[in-house]
């Protein structure tokens, strides 16, 4: 089982850089976890497309029907947000030092990875990888 942010789960659904990258990973493994928020991440990735006119409204409605379908047959494991995650999460925020920028999100899915004992996380957003050994995880990119 691997753990993946959201910008890598889109990737799975959209032809992007990486994309071809990320599905042989994803088809090289036995499961794929991400934190249950990476779920609103997820449409709001694709959401975004529609904004920067890369996927019409159609398209993305499709995506994100064949994304739930997948769901449903178990393609996806979501990790909950407990309150040791969140716990974590502002643990380490309070420690970093001032020229690490860490949104909150991607202190989430770090904490939620951390919290459920996985040493590595995949991801394309380079702020998310360059904090990940604050949690004591690897950052990995594969493209």
């Amino acid at each position: 089982m691997i753990y993946l942010d959201a910008s890598y789960i889109v990737k799975c659904y959209l032809r992007e850089t990486g994309t071809a990258e990320v599905l042989a990973l994803v088809h090289s493994n036995l499961g794929c976890s991400s934190a249950a928020h990476a779920r609103t991440e997820v449409w709001s990735g694709i959401h975004r497309r529609i904004c920067d006119k890369t996927v019409s409204l159609a398209d993305a409605r499709n995506v994100w029907r064949q994304f739930e379908h997948d769901d449903a047959l178990g393609v996806w494991h979501w990790l909950s947000l407990t309150e040791n995650v969140i716990k974590r999460a502002c643990s380490v925020l309070e420690k970093l030092p001032a020229d690490v920028y860490l949104r909150s999100s991607d202190a989430l899915h770090l904490a939620c990875a951390a919290e459920n004992r996985f040493g590595e996380v995949y991801s394309g957003d380079r702020i998310l990888l360059a904090s990940a050994t604050h949690f004591g995880l690897n950052g990995i990119n594969v493209y």
